[in-house]
């Protein structure tokens, strides 16, 4: 699929660090699976992939982390 931001690239499947912040928590989860931009590196979650991400960054912050860096496991 072409890029919505750079609109220049195509996407191809890969995989990315995602970075969610929330009040006093930062989460950082590398190796996410992912459709990421040739050109700009946007990139773009399935919704499986959002959900999981969603969860985790939700414990981390349940168990009241500050900054939280997680590996994603498949």
């Amino acid at each position: 699929m072409q890029c919505v931001i750079c609109r220049q690239g195509e996407t191809r499947p890969g995989r990315t660090t995602v970075v969610l912040e929330r009040d006093a928590t930062t989460v950082v989860i590398k190796g996410v699976p992912a459709d990421v931009c040739e050109n700009c590196g946007e990139y773009y979650l399935s919704e499986e992939m959002t959900d999981r991400v969603l969860a985790m960054a939700e414990e981390a912050v349940a168990h009241g982390a500050e900054i939280e860096v997680l590996r994603f496991a498949a």
